[in-house]
């Protein structure tokens, strides 16, 4: 280690000679300036030797400078850091190792040279806070300590290093190179050793090298050392665990393989060729097979009796077999088409929803009088949470068919419905096939979930491969790509469903018959938290009915303040809300029964969302009915005079496309008509009129407000007022025809919630208003109008 050009070092870089505490050179100056490298993740302590790699981009005007020193020596610190590159001298912490450099050389941009730990340093000041990184250092004196305490603690650091030895060999090899250096009599570099050689943290390694008096260093050491001895010892005893398992499985398999012989030899067993083939024979039996289903798989039995059970074909092959023999080929259930049976299960799954069980059950009648329910594809459309899914699975109780359901909301593989080709590695057959091999039947009902939310990808289009499933004079063919042998499916029973049939393809609903959920009233939201929501959660929750009832008039609160959706995925969000808050009153002491009422319900759920829709009147004002999401709602028309100065006309209130170019056509058509209604013919060629629909942060649109607007322009021409508690919907056109709109369950229900009782419609709706149950029509006066004549004679006369 001795380097005899130190002496010939510049005097600016000479410092005292080197302590014989450390590595000791006889005649050795240690330089008090040097440049500085950066360490990350563990410090270097002296008396080690191990290659250094850096950054070639960053360092290398550094490692350039050392080589042109003479002692070839710069300092290691451990930085504060991740990013070694990006240090700066706060980075830096204060103690560091100088070493001599060994050997640099480059490599793809990365310095690596071999670096001979020397001597502790302390950093006194940055000369360079820049990379090259230059400081003048100090080197701190080890004080003087007794000697026999520092042999016990070095007897004790190497009696643990024994015990580590046996448990890894690379401490044995790490051992060895520092006795080949060093005496086991130097405690100094005996703890640095013991140190560096643990798998410790990097802060913890470094109050090591803090720490310039010996025996409390090898304190610090002893006790990482022993932690390490710690872990060995476990990471031993989990090897040995998983050792022992892993002889274990293989004993038990070369016993099976054994066994597999010796019953071979004495002709009890078969191989597994021969199992397969004989499993699916087996399978067949009792099958009604097609003429080209039944030669495709006795093709593919004879094909897998003669492959190599190792070959991939084998694989592929059996796996085909595997599907092929598993369809229930010519196997149907029974339909139980008993009307009575049919009404009794949709009435116990279903409160309400008259008119779909009507529809559902003329669709079973036609099947009972058929003899059998096949070909058929229903549709429920309906917003959110009416009951879609759960009608679906009543049907295919009410049937005694099995059910299998599955969603096509984001799908846009075509093979998830038509399967993938058997070339794929991983192919597997469609979403139907799956539905029938799961079900066991080749007549279940099968419920197309989200139909309306299908999507299209480069992998095809779902939605066109749906055509010849849903077609019942095409689907008696169907054709998987995995399967390649035709499938009947004219007897499965369709159900799909959807929020609305924007989405759907044209041909797509040719195909189908449409029910449509339009969502519930008050009154079936009642009955349907009663009978089924409620002792749902009280279930979940575990709480008796006797210990918790809610009065109907807290129902009915609830629902017109709180869950006012058309279906009652929300009223059920916010009955277990109730559930619970009851149960934290239970477990604290509260008297049985708790009675839920209004009151309580406000002290639970807070203040109602949705506050009653009040009638208004006034010059200008006029109440509209819209269809929402929420299932139905009054709309408040106003308009007013801004001034005279000009002509005008101005809408507000976020208003859709389709909603301000009925503005204008109400705006025009009154304009034109004005004097006819008996308003002052020059009162639009003065004024600059304001249309308003109040809620302005809520998006709406649509063309069922044109009579409401309109009539709130005439109000305002003519100067009068509305007096009675009065709403309307309809289209106006420019000649004053008043056109159907959509939506009327769900308008009229809205209006009698605000206790509204006359409404005006267009005169093609008439229709749908007497479709409606007698509990919603009862009360109500509607005028039926076919002109906006009509609807001025209602409204003015």
């Amino acid at each position: 280690m001795t380097d005899d050009s130190s002496e010939r070092q510049p005097a600016s870089e000479r410092s005292d000679v080197a302590s014989s505490s450390e590595l000791v050179v006889p005649g050795q100056v240690l330089p008090g300036t040097i440049h500085l490298l950066p360490l990350v993740g563990r410090p270097f302590f002296p008396g080690q030797a191990m290659p250094i790699v850096i950054n070639g981009d960053t360092w290398l005007p550094t490692v350039q400078e050392i080589g042109e020193t003479s002692h070839h020596m710069t300092g290691v610190c451990l930085v504060k850091t991740d990013n070694a590159d990006a240090a700066g001298p706060g980075d830096f912490h204060t103690t560091g190792t100088l070493v001599r450099m060994h050997h640099p050389g480059q490599v793809d941009g990365r310095i690596q040279f071999i670096a001979e730990g020397l001597r502790r340093f302390r950093v006194i000041k940055w000369i360079r806070r820049e990379p090259p990184f230059v400081a003048r250092v100090e080197y701190p004196e080890q004080p003087d300590e007794n000697a026999d305490e520092l042999r016990a603690f070095a007897l004790a650091l190497i009696n643990t290093i024994k015990e580590l030895i046996p448990l890894n060999p690379l401490y044995s090899e790490e051992l060895k190179a520092f006795l080949d250096r060093f005496s086991p009599n130097e405690p100094s570099m005996l703890a640095d050793f013991a140190a560096g050689m643990t798998s410790s943290s990097g802060d913890e390694l470094q109050a090591v090298l803090d720490t310039v008096a010996v025996k409390p260093r090898m304190e610090k050491v002893l006790v990482l050392v022993k932690k390490e001895l710690e872990v060995a010892r476990l990471q031993t005893r989990i090897r040995k665990r998983v050792e022992d398992s892993m002889t274990e499985q293989q004993r038990k398999f070369f016993l099976r393989e054994q066994l597999k012989e010796i019953q071979k030899e004495l002709g009890i067993a078969k191989d597994d060729r021969t199992a397969d083939v004989e499993a699916f024979s087996k399978r067949l039996e009792g099958l009604k097979l097609p003429a080209d289903a039944g030669k495709r798989i006795e093709d593919e039995l004879q094909k897998l009796s003669i492959l190599e059970s190792g070959s991939p074909e084998y694989a592929v092959t059996r796996n085909y077999l595997d599907v092929l023999t598993a369809l229930p080929w010519g196997k149907y259930s029974q339909d139980k088409i008993d009307l009575e049976r049919a009404r009794t299960v949709l009435d116990r799954d279903h409160d309400g929803l008259a008119d779909v069980k009507g529809r559902i059950i003329e669709f079973l009648a036609v099947g009972a009088l058929r003899g059998e329910v096949a070909g058929s594809i229903l549709l429920l459309v309906g917003p959110p949470g009416v009951g879609k899914t759960s009608i679906g699975r009543s049907i295919a109780d009410a049937l005694g068919r099995k059910f299998y359901r599955f969603s096509l909301g984001g799908m846009r593989d075509e093979a998830e419905i038509k399967g993938h080709r058997r070339t794929y590695i991983g192919a597997m057959p469609g979403k139907f096939i799956q539905a029938i091999k799961e079900s066991g039947t080749a007549n279940p009902v099968i419920m197309l979930d989200e139909i309306d939310k299908i999507g299209a990808s480069y992998h095809g289009d779902p939605g066109s491969a749906l055509l010849e499933v849903l077609d019942p004079e095409q689907n008696s063919d169907f054709l998987d790509h995995f399967l390649d042998v035709r499938f009947d499916l004219s007897k499965v029973l369709f159900v799909c469903t959807a929020n609305q049939l924007d989405t759907i393809p044209g041909p797509l609903l040719d195909r189908v018959e449409i029910i449509r959920l339009a969502g519930y009233i008050t009154q079936e939201k009642v009955a349907i938290a009663r009978h089924h929501l409620w002792p749902r959660q009280l279930k979940r929750a575990g709480v008796k009915a006797r210990q918790l009832k809610i009065t109907d008039a807290a129902l009915r609160h609830l629902i017109d303040g709180y869950a006012r959706e058309a279906g009652v995925r929300t009223l059920e969000k916010r009955l277990g809300r109730i559930v619970r808050k009851s149960v934290v009153q239970l477990l604290d002491g509260a008297k049985e029964p708790i009675r839920i009422g209004i009151k309580e319900l406000e002290e639970y759920l807070g203040p109602p969302f949705f506050q009653r829709e009040r009638s208004r009147t006034g010059v200008g004002i006029i109440n509209g009915l819209a269809w929402t999401a929420m299932g139905g709602a009054t709309l408040v028309i106003e308009a007013t005079k801004v001034h005279t100065k000009n002509r005008g006309f101005k809408q507000t209130g976020k208003l859709g496309e389709v909603m301000r170019e009925s503005a204008e056509i109400a705006y025009s058509y009154i304009s034109s008509h004005l004097h006819e209604f008996g308003g002052e013919p020059t009162f639009f060629d003065e004024a600059f009129v304001h249309l308003h629909v109040p809620e302005g942060a809520t998006p709406k649109d649509g063309p069922s407000a044109g009579i409401t607007m309109a009539t709130a322009l005439l109000s305002l021409a003519r100067g009068q007022r509305i007096k009675r508690p009065l709403a309307m919907t309809g289209e106006l056109t420019l000649t004053g025809q008043v056109l159907a709109v959509g939506g009327i369950r769900e308008k009229v229900i809205a209006a009698r919630r605000n206790r509204i009782m006359e409404l005006i419609l267009p005169e093609p709706n008439r229709r749908d208003f007497d479709e409606l149950p007698d509990f919603i029509r009862d009360g109500m006066k509607v005028h039926f109008v076919s002109h906006y004549r009509d609807v001025k004679q209602q409204v003015f006369s």
